[in-house]
Protein backbone atom coordinates (compact mmCIF):
# COMPACT_ATOMS: atom_id res chain seq x y z
CA UNK A 1 0.00 0.00 0.00
CA UNK A 2 1.84 2.96 -0.78
CA UNK A 3 1.60 6.68 1.20
CA UNK A 4 -1.20 8.25 -1.14
CA UNK A 5 -3.23 4.84 -0.89
CA UNK A 6 -2.84 5.03 3.39
CA UNK A 7 -3.75 9.07 3.17
CA UNK A 8 -7.03 8.69 1.53
CA UNK A 9 -7.62 5.61 3.32
CA UNK A 10 -7.07 7.72 6.68
CA UNK A 11 -9.17 10.62 5.01
CA UNK A 12 -11.89 8.07 4.60
CA UNK A 13 -11.98 6.86 8.27
CA UNK A 14 -11.47 10.20 9.65
CA UNK A 15 -15.14 11.34 7.30
CA UNK A 16 -16.92 7.94 8.71
CA UNK A 17 -15.91 8.84 12.00
CA UNK A 18 -17.08 12.58 11.92
CA UNK A 19 -20.51 11.44 10.15
CA UNK A 20 -21.32 9.14 12.52
CA UNK A 21 -20.43 11.20 15.59
CA UNK A 22 -22.55 14.19 14.07
CA UNK A 23 -25.42 11.64 12.87
CA UNK A 24 -25.46 10.60 17.05
CA UNK A 25 -25.69 14.00 18.34
CA UNK A 26 -28.62 15.04 15.99
CA UNK A 27 -30.39 11.84 16.80
CA UNK A 28 -29.80 11.58 20.42
CA UNK A 29 -31.39 15.83 20.43
CA UNK A 30 -29.46 16.08 23.54
CA UNK A 31 -30.54 12.87 24.84
CA UNK A 32 -34.26 13.12 24.55
CA UNK A 33 -34.39 10.15 22.01
CA UNK A 34 -37.83 8.19 23.17
CA UNK A 35 -39.14 4.93 22.04
CA UNK A 36 -42.68 4.69 22.39
CA UNK A 37 -44.16 0.92 21.96
CA UNK A 38 -48.18 1.02 21.28
CA UNK A 39 -49.42 -2.47 23.04
CA UNK A 40 -52.60 -2.63 19.89
CA UNK A 41 -54.33 -0.49 17.33
CA UNK A 42 -57.76 -2.78 17.06
CA UNK A 43 -59.29 -0.35 19.46
CA UNK A 44 -60.81 3.10 19.22
CA UNK A 45 -59.20 3.51 22.98
CA UNK A 46 -55.68 2.23 22.14
CA UNK A 47 -56.27 4.43 18.23
CA UNK A 48 -57.05 7.47 20.37
CA UNK A 49 -54.02 7.08 22.39
CA UNK A 50 -51.74 6.63 19.32
CA UNK A 51 -53.54 9.88 17.75
CA UNK A 52 -52.28 12.00 21.17
CA UNK A 53 -48.63 10.44 21.39
CA UNK A 54 -47.00 12.59 18.66
CA UNK A 55 -48.82 15.80 19.41
CA UNK A 56 -47.54 15.64 22.88
CA UNK A 57 -43.86 14.14 21.77
CA UNK A 58 -43.75 16.97 19.66
CA UNK A 59 -45.08 19.50 22.67
CA UNK A 60 -42.15 17.93 25.10
CA UNK A 61 -39.44 18.39 22.35
CA UNK A 62 -39.17 14.76 22.22
CA UNK A 63 -38.18 12.87 19.40
CA UNK A 64 -39.84 9.57 19.11
CA UNK A 65 -39.29 5.91 17.52
CA UNK A 66 -42.37 3.72 17.93
CA UNK A 67 -43.42 0.55 17.28
CA UNK A 68 -46.50 -1.67 17.49
CA UNK A 69 -46.68 -5.11 19.88
CA UNK A 70 -50.32 -6.07 18.63
CA UNK A 71 -50.95 -7.00 21.96
CA UNK A 72 -48.02 -10.11 21.93
CA UNK A 73 -45.04 -9.78 24.33
CA UNK A 74 -42.51 -11.38 22.19
CA UNK A 75 -43.31 -8.56 19.63
CA UNK A 76 -42.95 -5.71 22.66
CA UNK A 77 -39.54 -7.55 23.69
CA UNK A 78 -38.46 -7.77 20.27
CA UNK A 79 -39.30 -3.73 19.91
CA UNK A 80 -37.62 -2.78 22.95
CA UNK A 81 -34.38 -4.52 21.10
CA UNK A 82 -34.93 -2.74 18.30
CA UNK A 83 -35.48 0.52 20.47
CA UNK A 84 -31.90 -0.27 21.98
CA UNK A 85 -30.10 -0.63 19.03
CA UNK A 86 -31.97 3.25 18.27
CA UNK A 87 -30.01 4.46 21.20
CA UNK A 88 -33.32 5.65 23.26
CA UNK A 89 -33.03 6.96 26.13
CA UNK A 90 -36.15 6.38 28.16
CA UNK A 91 -38.70 4.06 26.88
CA UNK A 92 -43.29 4.25 27.14
CA UNK A 93 -45.05 1.12 26.73
CA UNK A 94 -47.96 -0.84 28.00
CA UNK A 95 -47.32 -4.64 28.53
CA UNK A 96 -50.73 -6.38 28.40
CA UNK A 97 -49.47 -9.60 29.82
CA UNK A 98 -47.73 -7.87 32.97
CA UNK A 99 -46.28 -10.68 34.26
CA UNK A 100 -44.30 -11.84 31.13
CA UNK A 101 -42.56 -8.26 30.83
CA UNK A 102 -40.25 -9.09 33.77
CA UNK A 103 -37.11 -10.27 31.81
CA UNK A 104 -37.72 -7.35 29.16
CA UNK A 105 -37.51 -4.78 32.21
CA UNK A 106 -34.66 -6.66 33.72
CA UNK A 107 -32.86 -5.72 30.35
CA UNK A 108 -33.72 -1.97 30.13
CA UNK A 109 -32.72 -1.76 33.82
CA UNK A 110 -29.36 -3.32 32.97
CA UNK A 111 -28.51 -0.55 30.54
CA UNK A 112 -30.24 2.20 32.73
CA UNK A 113 -32.99 3.11 30.14
CA UNK A 114 -35.99 4.20 32.32
CA UNK A 115 -39.09 2.57 31.47
CA UNK A 116 -42.72 4.33 32.28
CA UNK A 117 -46.15 1.80 32.06
CA UNK A 118 -49.16 3.43 30.46
CA UNK A 119 -52.29 1.78 31.32
CA UNK A 120 -50.86 -1.57 33.08
CA UNK A 121 -48.71 -2.13 35.98
CA UNK A 122 -46.13 -5.04 35.72
CA UNK A 123 -46.28 -8.23 38.07
CA UNK A 124 -42.44 -7.73 39.09
CA UNK A 125 -39.10 -5.82 37.73
CA UNK A 126 -38.99 -1.78 38.67
CA UNK A 127 -40.22 1.36 36.04
CA UNK A 128 -39.68 4.89 36.60
CA UNK A 129 -43.22 5.72 36.85
CA UNK A 130 -46.63 3.84 36.28
CA UNK A 131 -49.08 5.87 34.62
CA UNK A 132 -52.72 4.73 34.92
CA UNK A 133 -55.78 5.03 36.24
CA UNK A 134 -57.57 3.05 39.44
CA UNK A 135 -58.52 -0.02 37.85
CA UNK A 136 -60.06 -1.37 41.18
CA UNK A 137 -62.00 2.16 41.53
CA UNK A 138 -63.57 1.10 37.62
CA UNK A 139 -65.16 -1.99 38.40
CA UNK A 140 -66.17 -0.97 41.97
CA UNK A 141 -67.55 2.13 40.29
CA UNK A 142 -69.59 -0.21 37.54
CA UNK A 143 -71.30 -2.54 40.38
CA UNK A 144 -71.81 0.63 42.06
CA UNK A 145 -74.36 1.98 39.24
CA UNK A 146 -75.36 -1.94 38.41
CA UNK A 147 -76.20 -2.67 42.16
CA UNK A 148 -78.40 0.88 42.22
CA UNK A 149 -79.91 0.31 39.06
CA UNK A 150 -81.09 -3.39 39.94
CA UNK A 151 -82.00 -2.43 43.19
CA UNK A 152 -79.74 -5.22 44.53
CA UNK A 153 -81.26 -7.98 42.94
CA UNK A 154 -81.11 -9.82 40.07
CA UNK A 155 -78.16 -10.81 37.70
CA UNK A 156 -75.31 -9.36 36.10
CA UNK A 157 -72.94 -10.41 33.31
CA UNK A 158 -69.76 -9.19 33.79
CA UNK A 159 -67.07 -9.46 30.42
CA UNK A 160 -63.99 -9.67 32.14
CA UNK A 161 -60.48 -8.99 30.25
CA UNK A 162 -57.28 -10.93 30.47
CA UNK A 163 -56.78 -12.08 33.83
CA UNK A 164 -52.86 -12.10 33.26
CA UNK A 165 -53.15 -8.17 32.86
CA UNK A 166 -53.26 -6.41 36.13
CA UNK A 167 -56.32 -4.13 34.90
CA UNK A 168 -58.31 -7.24 34.33
CA UNK A 169 -58.14 -8.64 37.54
CA UNK A 170 -58.21 -5.22 39.22
CA UNK A 171 -61.35 -4.03 37.58
CA UNK A 172 -62.56 -8.35 37.77
CA UNK A 173 -61.58 -8.61 41.87
CA UNK A 174 -63.05 -5.34 42.58
CA UNK A 175 -66.44 -5.67 41.39
CA UNK A 176 -66.79 -9.10 42.67
CA UNK A 177 -65.85 -7.55 46.00
CA UNK A 178 -68.18 -5.04 45.79
CA UNK A 179 -71.33 -7.17 44.74
CA UNK A 180 -70.90 -9.55 47.52
CA UNK A 181 -70.18 -6.90 50.29
CA UNK A 182 -73.24 -4.77 49.21
CA UNK A 183 -75.51 -6.64 46.63
CA UNK A 184 -75.57 -10.14 47.98
CA UNK A 185 -78.89 -10.39 46.22
CA UNK A 186 -77.24 -9.98 42.63
CA UNK A 187 -75.62 -13.30 41.15
CA UNK A 188 -72.34 -12.35 38.79
CA UNK A 189 -71.98 -14.21 36.15
CA UNK A 190 -68.22 -13.93 35.04
CA UNK A 191 -66.69 -14.43 31.66
CA UNK A 192 -63.46 -14.27 30.86
CA UNK A 193 -62.68 -12.57 27.21
CA UNK A 194 -59.00 -12.19 27.01
CA UNK A 195 -60.04 -8.65 25.67
CA UNK A 196 -61.25 -9.96 22.36
CA UNK A 197 -64.92 -8.82 21.27
CA UNK A 198 -66.10 -12.03 19.41
CA UNK A 199 -65.52 -14.45 22.58
CA UNK A 200 -67.28 -11.74 24.59
CA UNK A 201 -70.38 -11.60 22.16
CA UNK A 202 -70.44 -15.23 22.32
CA UNK A 203 -70.51 -15.66 25.83
CA UNK A 204 -72.94 -12.96 26.40
CA UNK A 205 -75.19 -14.98 23.70
CA UNK A 206 -75.07 -18.09 25.71
CA UNK A 207 -75.40 -16.36 29.12
CA UNK A 208 -78.85 -14.29 27.67
CA UNK A 209 -80.36 -17.35 26.97
CA UNK A 210 -79.79 -19.75 29.65
CA UNK A 211 -80.58 -16.78 31.71
CA UNK A 212 -83.33 -14.15 30.46
CA UNK A 213 -83.66 -12.61 33.81
CA UNK A 214 -80.00 -10.96 33.45
CA UNK A 215 -80.99 -7.47 33.83
CA UNK A 216 -76.92 -5.72 34.10
CA UNK A 217 -73.59 -5.91 31.96
CA UNK A 218 -70.73 -4.88 32.63
CA UNK A 219 -68.13 -4.74 29.87
CA UNK A 220 -64.14 -4.21 30.93
CA UNK A 221 -63.47 -2.25 28.00
CA UNK A 222 -65.08 -1.12 25.16
CA UNK A 223 -63.18 -3.65 23.07
CA UNK A 224 -67.23 -5.73 23.73
CA UNK A 225 -69.02 -2.57 23.10
CA UNK A 226 -70.04 -3.57 19.34
CA UNK A 227 -70.84 -7.03 19.66
CA UNK A 228 -72.92 -6.50 23.05
CA UNK A 229 -75.30 -4.08 21.20
CA UNK A 230 -75.62 -6.83 18.40
CA UNK A 231 -76.73 -9.38 20.72
CA UNK A 232 -79.51 -7.49 22.48
CA UNK A 233 -80.74 -6.21 19.40
CA UNK A 234 -81.24 -9.80 18.14
CA UNK A 235 -82.63 -10.46 21.88
CA UNK A 236 -84.91 -7.50 21.27
CA UNK A 237 -83.35 -5.97 24.42
CA UNK A 238 -81.83 -2.76 22.60
CA UNK A 239 -84.31 -0.91 24.32
CA UNK A 240 -84.43 2.73 26.12
CA UNK A 241 -83.77 2.58 29.87
CA UNK A 242 -87.81 3.42 30.47
CA UNK A 243 -88.51 0.12 29.09
CA UNK A 244 -89.15 -2.94 32.15
CA UNK A 245 -87.36 -5.00 29.01
CA UNK A 246 -84.30 -2.50 29.40
CA UNK A 247 -80.67 -4.23 29.93
CA UNK A 248 -78.38 -1.73 32.17
CA UNK A 249 -74.49 -2.28 30.91
CA UNK A 250 -71.66 -0.22 32.01
CA UNK A 251 -68.40 0.10 29.99
CA UNK A 252 -64.73 1.04 30.28
CA UNK A 253 -62.90 3.49 28.30
CA UNK A 254 -64.62 6.83 27.70
CA UNK A 255 -64.49 6.55 24.13
CA UNK A 256 -66.82 8.78 21.23
CA UNK A 257 -68.91 6.06 20.36
CA UNK A 258 -69.93 4.94 24.18
CA UNK A 259 -70.78 8.70 24.65
CA UNK A 260 -73.05 8.58 22.36
CA UNK A 261 -74.66 5.08 22.62
CA UNK A 262 -74.90 6.70 26.55
CA UNK A 263 -76.76 9.89 24.63
CA UNK A 264 -79.08 7.17 22.77
CA UNK A 265 -79.85 5.41 25.56
CA UNK A 266 -77.93 2.16 24.31
CA UNK A 267 -75.89 1.58 27.59
CA UNK A 268 -75.90 3.54 30.52
CA UNK A 269 -72.24 4.56 32.04
CA UNK A 270 -68.84 3.88 31.36
CA UNK A 271 -65.64 4.73 33.22
CA UNK A 272 -63.78 7.50 30.99
CA UNK A 273 -60.12 6.08 31.04
CA UNK A 274 -58.04 9.31 30.29
CA UNK A 275 -56.49 8.35 26.79
CA UNK A 276 -54.96 12.24 25.84
CA UNK A 277 -53.47 12.08 29.78
CA UNK A 278 -52.08 8.40 29.28
CA UNK A 279 -49.76 9.83 26.55
CA UNK A 280 -48.82 13.40 27.89
CA UNK A 281 -48.18 12.17 31.39
CA UNK A 282 -46.19 9.19 30.12
CA UNK A 283 -43.72 11.55 27.87
CA UNK A 284 -43.79 13.37 31.03
CA UNK A 285 -42.59 11.00 33.09
CA UNK A 286 -39.85 9.49 30.97
CA UNK A 287 -38.57 13.16 29.95
CA UNK A 288 -38.18 14.00 33.85
CA UNK A 289 -36.27 10.47 34.07
CA UNK A 290 -33.93 10.88 31.43
CA UNK A 291 -33.26 14.59 33.35
CA UNK A 292 -32.92 12.43 36.74
CA UNK A 293 -35.47 13.97 38.81
CA UNK A 294 -37.85 12.30 41.39
CA UNK A 295 -40.63 11.88 42.74
CA UNK A 296 -42.57 10.57 45.44
CA UNK A 297 -46.04 9.49 46.84
CA UNK A 298 -48.58 12.40 47.17
CA UNK A 299 -50.96 14.69 45.34
CA UNK A 300 -49.86 15.92 42.15
CA UNK A 301 -50.57 19.28 39.90
CA UNK A 302 -52.73 17.70 37.63
CA UNK A 303 -55.66 16.07 39.65
CA UNK A 304 -54.04 13.26 40.49
CA UNK A 305 -52.22 11.45 43.22
CA UNK A 306 -49.29 9.09 42.94
CA UNK A 307 -49.00 5.88 45.08
CA UNK A 308 -46.24 3.96 46.48
CA UNK A 309 -47.61 0.36 44.93
CA UNK A 310 -45.40 -1.61 46.16
CA UNK A 311 -41.34 -0.61 47.55
CA UNK A 312 -39.70 1.31 44.83
CA UNK A 313 -42.56 1.57 42.75
CA UNK A 314 -44.90 4.48 42.26
CA UNK A 315 -48.00 4.83 40.53
CA UNK A 316 -49.61 8.15 39.25
CA UNK A 317 -53.14 7.30 39.14
CA UNK A 318 -55.18 9.56 36.83
CA UNK A 319 -58.69 10.52 37.33
CA UNK A 320 -61.17 8.71 35.49
CA UNK A 321 -64.80 9.58 36.31
CA UNK A 322 -68.19 7.44 35.72
CA UNK A 323 -70.06 8.90 32.92
CA UNK A 324 -73.75 8.76 32.70
CA UNK A 325 -76.44 10.11 30.48
CA UNK A 326 -77.46 12.86 33.35
CA UNK A 327 -74.34 12.94 35.08
CA UNK A 328 -76.22 11.96 38.64
CA UNK A 329 -74.89 10.21 41.63
CA UNK A 330 -75.45 6.17 42.35
CA UNK A 331 -75.13 4.63 45.44
CA UNK A 332 -72.53 7.57 47.11
CA UNK A 333 -70.99 7.38 43.22
CA UNK A 334 -70.84 10.71 41.40
CA UNK A 335 -70.85 11.11 37.81
CA UNK A 336 -70.40 13.78 34.84
CA UNK A 337 -72.75 14.10 32.08
CA UNK A 338 -72.10 11.99 28.85
CA UNK A 339 -71.62 15.59 26.63
CA UNK A 340 -69.26 17.09 29.49
CA UNK A 341 -66.54 19.28 27.43
CA UNK A 342 -63.56 17.87 30.21
CA UNK A 343 -64.16 14.42 28.59
CA UNK A 344 -61.44 13.82 26.16
CA UNK A 345 -64.29 11.75 24.10
CA UNK A 346 -66.32 14.85 23.80
CA UNK A 347 -63.32 16.19 22.23
CA UNK A 348 -62.85 13.32 19.09
CA UNK A 349 -66.34 13.21 18.75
Amino acid sequence: MNTRTRACLGLVALLTAALTACGSSSTGAGGQVVGVDYPRSDTDFWNSYIKYTPEFGKELGLELKTTNSQNDVAKLTANVQTFISQGVKGVAMAPQDTAAIAPTLEQLAAKKIPVVTVDTRPDSGDVFMVVRADNRAYGEKACRFLGAKLAGKGKVVMLQGDLSSINGRDRTEAFNDCMKANYPGITVLGEATNWDGAVAAQKLQTDLTANPDVKGVYMQSSFALSGTLQVLKQKNLLVPPTDPKHVFIVSNDGIPEELKNIAEGNIDATVSQPADLYAKYALQYVKAAIEGKTFNPGKTDHDSTIVQVRPGLLEDQLSAPLVTADGGTSDGVTSLKHDDKSLWGTKLG
